[in-house]
């Protein structure tokens, strides 16, 4: 590999070598079926019963479709826009925001790869007991070498690291297919209908609550599981064709919604729901040895651990990019937009493995578990949600336009759920987020230094002092051990 001199920038890919539709639709399908779905059916049942996770069901399919679509209409609408969630945040409301949503999407990101990896070798332990729990010293070894390994395969280039990303993805979707295929023999509408409104069951000695109480507690599950679906927009720039890019959101939406409502609620007919809960990692394998026996859960463990690889793969690709656009707009160091010979962003390569790097180490010491870091994640992703629905609304009225009734509907929808989502997250994890924002604020400032610009504006001033007060509270919270990365 030859390595430019410091500074040097590789062109772009061109268009007719760029990323074609199925490219497209495999990086956002393999970044959205990662671990989460292998887990569905115990982590669900831990949080849910299955009259209010239909409804819950309900709530992210449409709130996740009205997010597809301003991903596709701002793909058509607004070519000119590279970074997907970044691009967006920053075209709507000015480079802060911007920082904020490119920098809170790359956090989500690869706090989303460190409870993959975890995940995938408590998985392994079930070929090589070693590795349980997925944080021991040989699982942290194991998963160091896989960040390093995976990092050099990208620094090859995006267009063959997609390729690779492709067959994976195929791969992957096998035994989730096959799983449904069994589970649908085995179902029986008097094991799903048991408990259906969750009044009787009990988790740990304790009751799942009311109705709104079990939809709110399954919601970010429900958006960790479609994290990704904004991955052919965050690749815009890289697509053969543009209208690939809407293409490609809104189908791998509806395939990947039909395999994780078929999964989730096949399982409520399979198994009691107490049972479910209480299943380890992973617990659709647990699911599927319960029907045929033994084989089921090996097989449904080397199914996760290609899907993982795969999302490892994505997301790497997917964590480079989101710093790589912002960069070189002045908004991240222009070290992290530094491209190799193949035309992958080195800078932010190496950036993004390293925090991996040192993620990995603290959890062995602190014993995080994948839930933990799944919550941390899924809460970091979802203000650049927001700021691309409310863009797609200032789009739609902008002014001398005729507003679209159907572009109306979807930017309302798309707003709407993504603020359900923040107060469904919580408090503690918004604090969380105002902390990880303020933590790079210096990065921020550095940029408009490099560019000469303006360090911060009165709004930009106000939005500093509101983070300073939530970074405050997450401190507070630390330090009371009422929040942890241990799930």
């Amino acid at each position: 590999m030859t390595t430019p001199v410091m500074g040097q920038q590789a062109p772009k890919a061109t268009k007719s070598a760029g990323l074609g539709l199925g490219a497209l639709i495999a990086l956002t399908v393999g970044s959205m079926i990662g671990g989460g779905i292998f887990s569905l059916p115990g982590d669900m049942a831990g949080s849910a019963a299955p009259g209010p996770v239909m409804i819950g069901w309900l709530i992210t399919g449409v709130g996740m479709l009205a997010l597809a679509l301003v991903f596709q209409s701002l793909a058509n609408k607004r070519p000119d826009v590279d970074g997907g969630v970044y691009g967006y945040a920053r075209e709507g409301f000015g480079p802060f925001v911007g920082f904020t949503s490119a920098w809170g999407y790359w956090l989500s990101a690869w706090i989303g790869n460190v409870a993959y990896l975890v995940l995938l070798f408590s998985t392994a332990s079930v070929f090589f007991p070693a590795f349980e729990g997925g944080n021991s010293l040989p699982a942290i070894i194991g998963a160091s070498v896989l960040v390093w390994l995976v990092h050099f395969l990208v620094l090859r280039g995006v267009r063959e690291a997609a390729g690779v990303n492709t067959i994976v993805t195929i791969a992957k979707v096998v035994p989730i297919v096959l799983f449904v295929v069994v589970a649908a023999t085995a179902f029986k509408a008097g094991v799903f209908t048991a408990d259906f409104w969750g009044a009787m069951v009990k988790i740990d000695d304790a009751g799942l609550g009311s109705s709104m109480d079990q939809i709110k507690n399954m919601m970010m599950l429900t958006v960790w599981v479609f994290i990704g679906i904004e991955g052919a927009a965050v690749f815009s720039s890289r697509a053969r064709n543009r209208s690939d890019v809407g293409k490609a959101t809104v189908l791998s939406f509806v395939g990947v919604l039909a395999l994780l409502m078929l999964v989730n609620l096949l399982s409520f007919g399979v198994m009691a729901q107490a049972k479910l809960a209480g299943l380890e990692a992973p617990s659709m394998g647990h699911v599927l040895a319960d029907i045929v026996g033994p084989w089921g859960l090996k097989f449904v463990a080397l199914g996760l651990i290609v899907s993982l690889l795969g999302a490892l793969l994505s997301w790497t690709l997917l964590c480079a990019e989101i710093l790589d656009v912002p960069s070189r707009e002045g908004v991240l160091p222009a070290f992290l937009s530094r491209q190799n010979a193949h035309g992958a962003p080195s800078g932010a390569l190496w950036m993004t493995n390293l925090c991996i790097q040192l993620l990995l180490v603290y959890t062995y010491f602190d014993d995080s578990k994948y839930l933990g870091l799944v919550y941390l994640a899924t809460s970091l992703i979802l203000l650049p949600y927001l700021w691309s629905a409310l863009f797609h609304l200032k789009e739609t009225f902008k002014t001398g336009q005729s507003p679209q009734l159907v572009d109306i509907l979807v930017g309302v929808f798309a707003t709407v759920y993504a603020l359900w989502l923040v107060y469904a997250g919580g408090l503690i994890y918004l604090l969380v987020t105002g902390l990880a924002y303020l933590i790079g604020l210096p990065l921020y400032l550095k940029a408009r230094a490099e560019k000469g610009q303006p360090m911060l504006t009165k709004a930009d001033m106000f939005m500093v002092g509101l983070l300073v007060v939530l970074a405050i509270g997450a401190i507070v919270k630390f330090q009371s051990g009422a929040l942890s990365l241990n799930g």
